[in-house]
């Protein structure tokens, strides 16, 4: 009987085509963890930045392990900062050294007023990047659950506006704050109406001063949502209750 003749196996060629667009989803699915653990560990400032880095990756750009890092480099030594220098450089802002001497002096005038005035409990100031901060408690200027600055005290807001007179001018930003008491009259329905009018009527009296232009001014009023203490006491919400002064860096158009 005749011998049946085996079959040759013969093996199919496995089709790897797969495997490119496999890599390629890999790719940017790292690129897309990369970023998001960047956001977090970065600040807003570099938000465009890793934006771009993310844009290009999916665009077919640069690569993500291409792409310029979003950590700060010393312009000296093009090195990376290190955080320290990241977050001094950060809270100097737009200050240059002739801003931050102008208001270091003006900073130097206010205080001297509170201290000559015994204001030391009720005004405050302090300077960052954003500029002088000017913080007075509604006390000072107001009655309980009113935005009318007290004619006995509108004395404190004409020698604030006075300090306010500066050559270049700068922006000035006054902003009303509230504690989280609730309040409904018949003339302020929320907090947020009452801090509201609390900073624009504050911000008429300082523009009875003629030397000072309504252009260089706004307000904002941010009712119980920004507190700078504690609404569960009383000393809390006292703190939380103010108007604020903010002096803004010069600008290009006024240097």
């Amino acid at each position: 009987m005749p011998r049946k003749k085996k079959k040759k196996r013969h093996e199919d060629h496995v089709d790897e085509s797969w495997l490119i667009p496999y890599a390629d989803i890999l790719t940017l699915l790292l690129a897309l963890f990369i970023v998001l653990f960047s956001m977090s560990s970065i600040d807003a400032s570099k938000f465009k930045q890793l934006s771009k880095a993310f844009d290009d990756v999916f665009s077919g750009g640069t690569g993500v392990f291409q792409y310029q890092s979003p950590v700060e480099q010393d312009p000296t030594t093009g090195k990376e900062k290190s955080g320290a220098l990241m977050k001094e450089h950060e809270e100097k802002g737009g200050l240059g050294e002739k801003d931050q001497k102008e208001l270091s002096e003006l900073q130097q005038k206010v205080n001297q007023y509170i201290t000559d005035n015994h204001l030391n409990r009720q005004l405050g100031t302090s300077l960052s990047g954003e500029g002088l901060l000017v913080t007075i408690r509604d006390n000072v200027l107001f009655e309980s659950g009113s935005a009318d600055v007290r004619p006995g005290d509108k004395r404190i807001a004409t020698e604030i506006a006075k300090l306010m007179v500066m050559d270049p001018p700068r922006s000035i930003m006054i902003s009303g704050y509230t504690d989280n008491v609730p309040i409904s009259t018949s003339k302020y329905s929320s907090n947020w109406d009452l801090s509201v009018m609390r900073a624009v009527n504050f911000m008429k009296v300082l523009l009875e001063n003629q030397s000072l232009d309504p252009e260089w001014f706004s307000a904002k009023g941010f009712g119980e949502f920004k507190p700078i203490a504690s609404n569960d006491t009383a000393e809390g919400r006292a703190k939380n209750r103010r108007v604020e002064i903010l002096i803004s860096p010069r600008t290009e158009l006024n240097q």
